[in-house]
This record gives C-alpha cells, structure tokens and sequence, in this order.
C-alpha cells in the first residue's frame, strides 16, 4: 500500500492512477473523458490536480500514484481551469438542454460550477439520425469526449463511431458516414451508457422521466449471465444498463440484454390462470385453476400410474423453481419423468464430459478468454448466441491470440481466425479425430497428460484411420488446414476450447464432445489457466436447470437417482426408482396414448421441438396439458389445457446458474404483473391441492436455497449472504471456501488415470439425395432469442421480426431465387416458406435458418433423428429441397 496526502488528510492506497486513488478516498473531481472500462487518456482535462505543489498541473485520469504524494484537487487555480474548460465544452450545447437540466454528467458539472447559463450562446445545428430503433443520435449535444468511439473499439471492438475532420470541424459519426442503422452497429447499446453529454441516448428514455431504482439482477437472455441494473419508476421496468464491476460482462451487454427487457410488460402478457373450455380459453381465478390441475393429476395418477405423468422445467426460471419442479414430480407425482430444455441443446455436454471428466460442466471460467493463446471454437457462434462471451473472444484475437474456427458457415469471428475449417455438416467426429491424428503422429501430445492416460496404445492406434488426407474429402476441409490447427492447438497453448450446439445437435453429439475431451487431454490443455473444454450455454439457466435435477436419470447436483439416501432423508419421502422418460421420450409415449398428461413450465415445445407435426400430434392427444409462462405460446395455443401465469425474472428472487458454473442472485425489481405468480409458488399451491403441503411449505426462495444446499455437497458453501457480489462458482464445498475458478487442476497429477474414448464415425440417417439435395441447418441469430417469446416483444426483435432463409448465391442462381423472394423448403417430414437471404456465409449445398416464428415454423422440417446417449434431437442436418413459392 501506499502512503499519499490528499487535500491535508493522509490515506493509505493501493496502486493506480492518482484518480483511483481519489475515488476510494471519497473525493470527487469531474471526469468528462474517464470510463472505468477504457483506458485513460486524459483529454476533458477537467480531472486536473497538483502533485506535490508543482505548480503544472496534471491529469489524476493517467497520472500514476507514487508513495509520500501530496495531492491538492480544489485550488482556485484548480478551480478556474475547470470552468475554462468547461465553457469550451458547452460553446456549442443548444439551448433546448437546459429544458432537462443535470439530467446527463455534462451538464450536472455545468451546473455544479454556475455555468448553466451560457450554455447556448449560439445557434446550434441539429445533427440528429433517429434512424435506429433503440438509440437516438443528437451530435450537436457532442462534447468530442470520444468515449462513446473508445468504448466501441475497446469493450465492443466494433469500431462503428468514427471522428471525421480536425480540430473546431470534428465530428463524430458512424463508419463510412451512414446512419447508424445501417452500419455495423450491432445496438449494444454501450456507447449510450458512456455518453456523458446526451448526444446518445436510449430511445425508451428520451420521453420519460428518469428512473427512481435501480435492483441489481441477471439478465435473462443467454447462459452467460451478464449482471444488470433493471431501472424502475411508478413500479414499471424503465430500462436497462449494464453492472461495471461483474465478473462475467464488465459493464458490457448486448441488444437483447440492453433492449429486449419490454416483453415484460407486453400488452399480449397472459396475467391471468385460463382454462380451456371446448375451443375457447376461459380466465378463471387461481384456486380453481390449482384444484383442476391437482384433480385431474391425481386422477390420471390413480387411473394410469405415474408414469402416464410428465413434468417439463424451465430454463428460464430460477434454480429454486427447477428445484421445486422436479421435486414435486418425485414427491407428489412419485415419478422420475422430469426434463427440461437441456435435452434439445446440452444434455450431449453433460453426459460427454461426465463420462470424460466426471463432470458435466465447463472447465473454465471467462476470465480465462485474456489468458488464452489459441481458442477453438467448434459448432458455436458466440457473437450472435453469447455475444458479451463473443467481444471477448473478439478483443483477444485482436490483442494476439490464435483463433480456430470449426463451422459449416462464415460466422463472424471466421474473418479473424487464424484456421476457418468450413465443414460439411455432420462430420464433426472424423474431423475432430483427424486433429488428433495430427498431433499424435507429430509427436505434439504432452509427455506429463500421456502419462496419466490409460489404454494410450490402442488410442493411438485406433486414430491411424484419420489421417487428414482420408479424412478431408469427407469432410470437404484440406489436409492442410487440418493440421495447422492442430499443430496451432497442441503447440501456441494455453488453449481454450468452446463449443455449442454445432456440436451437440448431432446423432454424434455426445461423442463430438468426447472427441473436443480427447483433444484437450492429450495437448494437456485440461486443469491451466486459459485452456479447458467449455459449452457454451443457449438459454440463461438451462444450466442450472438440468443441474437443480430436471433431468429423468439424476437429481440435483447430478447425483444418479440410485444415490438418492440424503434425499430422501431431507424430503422425508421416497425417491422413485422406476427410470423416468425424458422429453422426446414422453413426446413418443404420448403420441402411442401412454403418456396422458404433460406440466410444461417456461418452454413452448411444440414451436422448437423437432418434426413439429409429429409433436403437436402427440401433445394434442394428452388428457391434460398444463402449461405455465408468460404468454399464451405456441404448445399453449395448439394443445393446451390448462394455463397457469408466470412472473418473469423481474418479479422475483432467487438464483440462475451460468455456463461458467457461477450462481448468481436474481433479484425482485418490479411487482408481479396481473396475477402472475412465481413458478414456485404455483407448483407449491398444487401439490398441497394434491396433499403433499407439507413437503412444499416453503416462503421464500431463501429457503428453498437453504434446502438445496442440505442436498448437494458442491454448493453447500453458496449462501444468499454470499450471493451479494458477483456470484460463486461451484464446487464450493463449505462457508469459507472461494469457489471453483477451473476444474480438475490436479488431472495430471498423482495416481489419476484418464480414459480416451476411441470415437468411431456413424453417418447420420438424413442424407441428400436426387430428391432432397440440400442440407439444412438450424440456429439462432443475434437479434431473437430461441423461439421468440421475450426477444420478440422487445425492440431488439425489430431487427429480425421473422425467419428467412441463408442461401449461397450460386444455389439461388442455379435455382432461379431472388433475395426476399419467398421461397418452400420441403424434407421429408414437412414444408414451410420463408424468405430467401442470399449470403455468402453458407457455401453451396446448405442452408441456415433460425426458428423463432410461428410464421415460419421451421422445425415443420427438422427430421426425428437422435444421439443415441441422451436423445437430443439432430437439427444440424436436415436434407431439403428448395423452389420458389407459388405467388
């Protein structure tokens, strides 16, 4: 620590700038140019202080701290300096500001310092674009601070703002000039949140008054948990900004974290319990909604067993409600047919690395992205599904390190990879293992990790099959490019590898995971700093939902039903032992009359699961059909029985699980909306209809916390009281433990012994041919959010209010498709229209579309085919035929 003198009072401070060291002793300067995000630059020179009566001046924003400084920050001259300067700033400020005083940094100091009226001297050209739909552009309000063209190129590295011109005729406008909605903005909205001037500004909040709260909460978007302020005036959600000092986004977010927030108070939001009576929904009040359902569960129970029961979990609720979810299915139903989400995206992750590593989840943390080399990633595309996890990974590759990119498509992060390794969709497995081959016969393995794998021989032998020559016309990547990978991977290390549902999404999914495992043993790049094998998680905490035992064959924590003793102790009930159905299973069993009724919790099944006709038949042929969200969805309107409403996660607490491990604290910002309740409560009002009351007679989501931690021995040590900062990152086994930044650092280590797996290739069933020669894939993109229901009420959805169909130019020529033309896709299971985008990122022979309108109902074409470990459906490979629509 050092010893500094400020203003006469002495203090002790850790090293930095002098600014820092200002701010943590309570003394306020004006700082128009600083951002804690961006490197100081000392250009508003407003933050000018002396330094051991030197009578120059310096800036505090780059001045470093030295020991035994004396500091003065308020002198007359001090003083003057800074009205000087800010008479500078304010010369061109138009006069219609004062309308809204101190409502912006700049103009609180103007009037901290008696300046407010010489603001408007002069008359002032408007320089307004009010072309985008979240952010409204007022240059004539610019200060010239640059932060707003600093944080895009340092925090974004997006480099959208530029300043065009010199001296009194600068300006600061878009790349090539245009309006910013037509840039390549991509709305993150970060630049609004540095302007200290009011020359951006959030559309939401240029009519409305500004907020009068602020509750710190998660996101409730993507699984990489981003923490957020929710801003919050007369009870209503305002608006969004980001939390500077998380651990996970920096004081960064995306579009749909900044502006997809309006769906809470959609006009369209079901608030109120409905039943349906012949073709028409009927609202109802609450307690004769629960005693239809507790009625018609125990009937079905008492007819069929409980195994004509199934119950769906959310990854959009908290881990508590998931909690809950899947215990009342085996407490109150007395079965184990309880799944979630994770079944269409991440269940190959879980089992893969569990098999692998014993544990299913990431190695890693995000801060490990600064401390890669070499990041792989395979099948994910992190600035349009993560894109916090994106700018990351983007602003490293920038700073020097090695990207690798494995993907059918040209996804953004290919134009700054060092390898892009375009392959034909479905042959992860021979080309992951041709990467291993690589290594293994250059010698590139690491001496210390070999030494620990067991059956290395056979391993080695087995990989002889995958020489990149062999493999490369079917996977239609070059030999070469196959090895520079590998040799990059196994040599410029630490390497970090991600993956998503590129690769899980397959026949092959749990095994493309294997084989990411493999590679990451044998290179040694398991256990360090900056390497691992990392999933990145779709929805904000499908996670923690499968996690929490939404899952047929375990309970929470992962633990395997058959160790089910500490459960059944804390519930004081037995835990079914008869295996549970998981989704696609209790789909299949409903459409053969065996499953009989289906809770569905946070998930619009019919919209995103595959072969969607087939679905909706089998869901249709329920006896009862519960389903409890936000807004009357698609499984709702096509076959529901029953709806129950929601709260969002601005209308409760409890906890979400990231896909770095972290648990992090949800927090009540706003009252829930109608007679909207948490998910936790509605099933808690259920299962006492039903008898069980006492086993759910919980208050709180606290305590529902406090009951899980008596069951899972990694999180025993994650209290609320905890919870207060930034999140824990399990294993964190007891009260004083910190928390688990990387798993398995003693891999390599002792007596451990690792197992490869040999992974062989099996060809998907859906294969082209004469009839459907084209290859279809399914994703999300960055404006919407999986099907829609949140992102689509929001004005982040603006930007892509439907599905369309990526087309490579020479496929549209060759078949006579003009871009926006509409256009049928036909596979053997279906058809739907879209339009045409035609793009260069999909080469010839594939197609990409997203999935999140009813419009379009993509997955009308998704085929039934499963991996054979955990049945996640193939949506990655589809064989379509493309024409246009008949006008």
């Amino acid at each position: 620590m050092l010893r500094v003198n400020i203003n006469g009072a002495s203090h002790s401070c850790a090293a930095g700038t002098i600014l820092s060291a200002l701010r943590r002793a309570g003394v306020r300067v004006p700082t128009l140019c600083d951002d804690p995000r961006l490197a100081p630059i000392g250009g508003c020179r407003l933050c000018l202080v002396t330094v051991n009566h030197d009578p120059r001046p310096v800036a505090a924003c780059t001045a470093p701290l030295a020991d035994g400084m004396e500091i003065e920050t308020h002198t007359a001259t001090l003083e003057a300096l800074r009205r000087t300067q800010l008479r500078l700033l304010a010369r061109h400020y138009p006069r219609e500001a004062l309308d809204r005083p101190a409502t912006n940094e700049f103009l609180y100091w103007v009037g901290k310092y008696g300046l407010t009226s010489e603001l408007g001297t002069a008359d002032v050209p408007q320089r307004i674009d009010d072309s985008h739909p979240c952010i409204h552009v007022d240059m004539s309000r610019c200060i010239e601070c640059y932060r707003c063209l600093r944080i895009c190129e340092e925090v974004a590295g997006r480099f959208v703002w530029r300043a065009w011109g010199r001296g009194d005729r600068t300006e600061i406008r878009p790349h090539d000039s245009l309006p910013l909605v037509e840039s390549n903005c991509v709305s993150c909205g970060a630049c609004v949140d540095t302007c200290p001037s009011g020359a951006l500004l959030d559309q939401t909040a240029r009519h409305q008054k500004l907020p009068t709260a602020e509750v710190r909460t998660i996101c409730p978007y993507c699984g990489t948990g981003c923490e957020i302020y929710a801003q919050v005036r007369d009870g209503r959600l305002v608006g969004v900004r980001p939390v500077l000092d998380s651990p996970v986004n920096y004081g960064h977010l995306c579009v749909k974290g900044r502006y997809g927030w309006e769906f809470v108070h959609s006009a369209d939001r079901a608030a109120r319990p409905m039943i349906r009576r012949g073709e028409s929904w009927e609202p109802v009040a609450w307690q004769e909604a629960i005693e239809f359902v507790a009625g018609k569960l125990a009937e079905i129970v008492a007819q069929h067993g409980p195994q004509a029961v199934g119950m769906l979990g959310s990854s959009r609720a908290t881990n508590e409600e998931n909690y809950v979810t899947q215990k009342f299915a085996r407490v109150v139903l007395e079965s184990n047919n309880v799944d979630c989400c994770a079944r269409v995206c991440h269940a190959p992750t879980a089992a893969g690395m569990k098999i692998m590593l014993g544990t299913g989840a990431a190695t890693n943390s995000f801060d490990d992205i600064e401390q890669a080399r070499t990041i792989l990633l395979c099948g994910v595309n992190p600035t349009e599904n993560h894109p916090i996890v994106g700018d990351r990974i983007r602003q490293a590759s920038i700073r020097g390190a090695r990207l690798i990119v494995i993907d059918p498509r040209r996804i953004e992060l290919a134009e700054h990879a060092t390898v892009h390794m375009q392959l034909r969709p479905g042959t992860n497995i021979p080309l992951l293992n041709a990467l291993a081959h690589t290594i293994v016969a250059e010698g590139l393995c690491d001496p210390a990790a070999i030494a620990h794998v067991e059956t290395w021989e056979k391993f080695r032998r087995f990989l002889d099959d995958f020489a990149p020559e062999q493999v490369a016309p079917l996977c239609g990547v070059e030999a070469d490019a196959i090895r520079q990978a590998a040799r990059l991977y196994a040599t410029h290390k630490p390497s970090m590898a991600f993956h998503g549902l590129g690769v899980t999404e397959h026949v092959q999914g749990t095994e493309g995971v294997m084989c990411l495992v493999n590679l990451a043993v044998i290179t040694g790049n398991i256990g360090l700093p900056g390497s691992g094998v990392n999933p990145l998680r779709g929805q904000n905490n499908v996670q923690g939902a499968a996690h929490m035992g939404c899952d047929p064959g375990v309970l929470t924590g992962s633990v395997p039903v058959a160790q089910r003793q500490i459960f059944e102790t804390v519930w004081n009930s037995p835990v079914p032992t008869r295996p549970g159905l998981n989704l696609m299973q209790m789909i299949d069993a409903a459409g053969r009359g065996e499953l009989k009724a289906l809770w569905s919790i946070g998930y619009d099944v019919a919209l995103t699961n595959p072969n969607a006709k087939e679905t909706v038949r089998s869901l249709r042929s329920l006896e009862l059909l519960v389903v409890q969200d936000l807004f009357l969805n698609e499984t709702a309107r096509v076959a529901g029985t029953v709806f129950l409403p929601a709260c969002s996660s601005f209308e409760k607490d409890g906890t979400f699980m990231n896909s770095e491990r972290r648990i992090q604290r949800v927090r009540k910002a706003i009252e829930p909306l109608g007679e909207s309740r948490t998910d936790w409560e509605i099933l808690c009002g259920v299962a006492r209809a039903m008898g069980k009351g006492d086993k759910f007679a919980y208050r709180s989501a606290e305590q529902i916390w406090e009951e899980i931690r008596l069951v899972w021995g990694a999180g025993a040590g994650i209290s609320y009281r905890r919870l207060q900062g930034p999140g824990l990152q399990w294993p964190c086994p007891s009260e004083d433990h910190p928390g688990t930044t990387i798993l398995h650092r003693e891999i390599f280590s002792g007596d451990n012994r690792i197992r490869l797996r040999a992974i062989d290739y099996r060809p998907s069933p859906e294969q082209t041919s004469d009839e459907f020669p084209l290859l279809l894939i399914t994703g999300r993109a960055l404006y919407q959010f999986n099907a829609g229901n949140m992102s689509g009420r929001s004005k982040a959805g603006l930007f892509q209010p439907s599905d369309s169909l990526q087309i490579s130019s020479c496929d549209a020529e060759r078949l006579n498709i003009s871009d926006g033309q509409k256009v049928r896709i036909s596979s053997r299971y279906g058809q739907v229209e879209l339009s045409a985008a035609i793009c260069d990122r999909v080469l010839s022979g594939q197609l990409f579309a997203t999935f999140q309108s009813t419009a379009g109902w993509v997955n009308c074409v998704t085929g039934p085919h499963r991996d054979r470990f955990v049945q996640t459906p193939e949506y990655k490979v589809c064989a379509v035929r493309v024409e246009r629509a008949s006008d």
